[in-house]
């Protein structure tokens, strides 16, 4: 019978392809690029290496004087692989005479054994006493066994009664083979498996499913060029399958508010999405999103996937990715976790979205359209390469940090999207803005005028600073009860200034109107969105719009949802959605993996910068936690309040539950936080006592022996406090000490004139209510800071310090926190803590735990007073 060999010789196959094709064919001949997989009398199974190493696999039939060749390279037919073969067959010798062709047609006596190696993996479903569950465990084993002729045995030869088989056996050839598996790490497999039929070869095992793979990739290839056959059996976890490329398809909206993204593999000439089978593996292994996780694994080490579509042979195809490819892949399409399925093929995002395309430039992927959103992406990652400089007229130089926040700006501008700038304070987020608006309008695009909304106190700051920093910009301040006369001479600025206080009443007027840019200074305070100022800054209309706030998150994930939804409306989704994929997991169950996700959402958004990562020429600032002993007077009525509140807090969880029981526990804390301040706060009766000579007890007469120490010392005291009566008492204790000072609290017409007076040097001590004075101050010339009362929210209390801890300080600052030892302003401080932790979970990618109230926490708020 001839073989394929002989028939070849009789057939002119070259005239299948052309000159270029034959030319590289013999290339890769000569290289010895080609393996046989199997050889019958009229067709081959061959694989052939491209010059990129990649794998592709040939199917070859003679059919009568011609040849039907096939590939799985993208050109499919008659392709330089298939000539490579049939020249790489043209140069052996017949197959008589080759043991890696066809089995001899001679005796099988006279015949080396062909080792044969069946592949086979089978799940194992045992009993684990530890966990008590069933658990599955796959094993995979590989059989040997040797052909002679048309016979295959396997292990040693045996006598049968007194006859010996009359199949003349190789034991040395044998065991060399054997050999060959035991030098690729494989050993024998001391139990029986279902992944081959019993006794139907000797089993082999490897130690773990790394060695799998790496036998599958590396070796197997070699032993098929040796001549073994191989039988890879359905489910064998290792057939993989090569992967030729990888690629990403982005398809736009024709209104540009969304894209479709598909991200696959070419694996035997045909693309295959990857986003489904991604869906769930992250399904099952939720961990794999979680950066920390992530980075574990090597870059090099192989994740073995099987994908939605079969080979040739009808098995489902399996590939190896390693985890350097995946890992970005992953880090990117955390929406992937939020997602019951995926429509199709391609994974639907919104317009905001493509800036996490960023992360995948460095894979080289085939990209294929989607270049409004992959340029979108580039140059929101690559803003601070741009070259930008001050505007002309900008009386000021700004710092590095300074002139970073402009070239943000002005991209965010040029990609049409908004931003919060959400610095610190004191570092000049003001001065910025006003930069940004003055390069606008040097370019032409302040043709309709910007608008700032701030509140009512920050009107005089941004009139001086814009004055002072940029005097060219025409601005007009829509304040005060004749701004509406002045509404008619609008365009004629380019900078508005309205408050939260009076842009609901200005509503109807500035909603029909386009502006360039719209700025919320301190945008904290438009964070619940059932606000008339919420409601008011969403009809607003405007080609950019920016948030400027240091605490854009103060209490909750629902504040940054309302600076999102105002800066982009629709992003983040809507309350209640938001509220199921992000607060709740985050704030309750304290999701790591939603957190990392949100995080990559919004990053690209906010720009957050450090006063000791920028600012190294400030000096240094001490926070001394000052404990002060309660009176007996106030340790009295402490208890009698605690114990009354307590019992009102109890019957109210039991009837409402604690998330409905607020405004009763906040009414608690605020009686036992004024017993702590001072008598006279919570019992109006004591005023009369307190008065006279004699020296104050409790907190106010521990602050009064600091103070004096502070200011025998030279030092500039800025003093806190949430409660203005509690100022009106601290002003009565200076005045009978004849101390100087100025008040600043929200009933404060002129506002300019304490502050002037405090940086002169008039007097050595300022009053400040927290509300009033938290924001647009700069009051440098102190070098201590007092909170006489402490809050939860940490953020409001370090706005109040950087007052005097901002640029333009160069004296040591030392900020004191007058807690009462054993109260609920103890615990208050350690709660703090947490609130700052979300901030930072958020702000700056940290990854801090559960943050939320509980009923623990309500047990150590009311917890009595410690023994004296």
């Amino acid at each position: 019978m001839p073989s394929f060999h002989d028939l070849l010789a009789h057939v002119p196959w070259r005239a299948a392809f052309d000159a270029r094709s034959l030319a590289r064919a013999q290339a890769y001949a000569d290289e010895r690029r080609v393996g046989l997989d199997s050889l019958g009398e009229r067709q081959v199974l061959a694989h052939c290496r491209s010059s990129q190493e990649r794998l592709y696999r040939q199917n070859i039939l003679l059919m009568g004087d011609t040849v039907n060749a096939t590939c799985t390279c993208p050109v499919a037919y008659n392709c330089k692989h298939c000539a490579a073969v049939l020249l790489h067959l043209e140069s052996l010798a017949p197959p008589e005479e080759d043991a890696r062709s066809a089995p001899p047609a001679t005796p099988p006596q006279a015949g080396a054994p062909q080792p044969c190696l069946a592949l086979g993996s089978h799940p194992h479903t045992y009993y684990d006493a530890r966990s008590r569950r069933m658990l599955t465990q796959p094993q995979h084993r590989a059989g040997l066994s040797f052909r002679y002729g048309e016979r295959q045995v396997h292990g040693p030869e045996r006598r049968v009664g007194l006859q010996v088989s009359t199949l003349r056996r190789q034991p040395q050839a044998e065991q060399a083979l054997r050999e060959t598996l035991l030098g690729l790490g494989f050993r024998p497999a001391l139990r029986q498996s279902g992944a081959l039929p019993k006794d139907s070869a000797e089993m082999f095992e490897l130690p773990g499913d790394a060695d799998w793979q790496a036998f599958v990739q590396r070796d197997l290839p070699g032993l098929r060029e040796a001549g073994w056959r191989i039988d890879i059996r359905p489910g064998f976890q290792f057939d993989l399958s090569t992967v030729e490329n990888w690629y990403a398809h982005l398809d736009e909206a024709p209104q540009h508010d969304w894209f479709d993204l598909e991200l696959g593999i070419i694996v035997e000439g045909r693309r295959i999405s990857l986003l489904p089978v991604l869906l769930r593996l992250i399904r099952r292994y939720p961990e794999l999103l979680a950066p920390a996780q992530l980075q574990r694994h090597p870059d090099d080490e192989p994740l073995r996937l099987q994908l939605d579509v079969t080979g040739v042979e009808g098995r489902p195809l399996q590939v190896a990715l390693p985890f350097g490819r995946l890992k970005p892949v992953l880090a990117t399409l955390g929406e992937l976790y939020l997602r019951e399925q995926i429509e199709g093929d391609a994974l639907r995002l919104a317009a905001p979205d493509a800036a996490r395309l960023a992360a995948l430039d460095g894979l080289a992927l085939d990209w294929q359209g989607g270049e409004r959103q992959r340029d979108f992406a580039r140059r929101l990652r690559e803003f601070q390469a741009r070259p930008v400089a001050a505007p002309e007229g900008l009386q000021a130089n700004l710092r590095p940090y300074q002139l970073q926040g402009l070239r943000w700006m002005q991209t965010l501008r040029e990609l049409k999207v908004g931003g919060i700038l959400a610095d610190d304070m004191g570092l000049g987020k003001t001065l910025q803005t006003l930069a940004h608006l003055l390069g606008e309008k040097q370019a032409g695009r302040l043709a309709r005028p910007a608008l700032v909304i701030v509140p009512t106190s920050l009107i005089p700051n941004w009139q001086d600073e814009a004055a002072r920093f940029a005097p060219s910009l025409r601005v007009l301040s829509l304040h005060g009860p004749q701004r509406r006369k002045l509404l008619p001479r609008i365009d004629d600025h380019d900078l508005l200034l309205s408050t939260y206080a009076l842009l609901p009443r200005d509503a109807d007027v500035l909603a029909g109107r386009a502006f360039s840019v719209l700025v919320l200074d301190e945008a904290q305070y438009i964070k619940n969105p059932a606000s008339k100022a919420f409601q008011a800054v969403v009809r607003l209309q405007a080609e950019q719009r920016l948030c400027l706030s240091g605490t854009p998150l103060e209490n909750h994930l629902g504040e940054l949802w309302s600076l999102f939804t105002f800066l982009m409306p629709g992003w983040l989704g809507d309350a209640k959605r938001f509220a199921r994929d992000y607060r709740t997991p985050i704030e309750r169950h304290g999701d790591a993996l939603r957190l990392a996700h949100l995080n990559g959402r919004i990053r690209p958004f906010v720009l957050r910068r450090r006063k000791e990562q920028v600012a190294s020429e400030l000096p240094p600032k001490t926070e001394i936690v000052h404990w002060v002993e309660l009176s007996d007077a106030q340790r009295d009525l402490y208890e009698t309040v605690r114990l009354a509140m307590d019992r009102k807090i109890r019957e109210e969880i039991d009837r409402k539950g604690l998330a409905r029981s607020r405004i009763v526990i906040l009414d608690a804390l605020l009686k036992l936080r004024q017993v702590c301040c001072d008598l006279r706060l919570a019992e109006p009766g004591a005023a009369t006592a307190a008065r006279g000579n004699a020296e104050p007890a409790g907190k106010l007469g521990s602050l009064m022996r600091l103070l004096g120490e502070m200011l025998a010392e030279g030092r500039r005291v800025l003093l806190f406090s949430q409660f203005t009566s509690m100022l009106a008492l601290i002003e009565e204790e200076l005045q009978r000490r004849d101390i100087g000072y100025v008040l600043l609290t929200g009933s404060t017409r002129d506002r300019r004139e304490p502050v002037e007076r405090f940086q002169r040097g008039e007097v050595p001590v300022f009053l400040i209510s927290l509300k009033a004075g938290g924001v647009g101050l700069n009051l440098t010339a102190a070098d201590s800071v007092i909170h006489y009362d402490p809050w939860w929210n940490p953020a409001a209390e370090n706005q109040a310090t950087d007052r005097a801890y901002r640029i333009g300080q160069d004296k040591p600052v030392f900020v004191y926190k007058l807690i009462a030892r054993g109260t609920v302003e103890e615990k208050i401080q350690a709660l703090q803590r947490d609130k700052a932790a979300l901030a930072a979970s958020i702000l700056e990618g940290k990854n801090e735990g559960d943050w939320q109230l509980r009923d623990e926490d309500i047990d150590a708020l009311l917890a009595p007073l410690p023994r004296a």
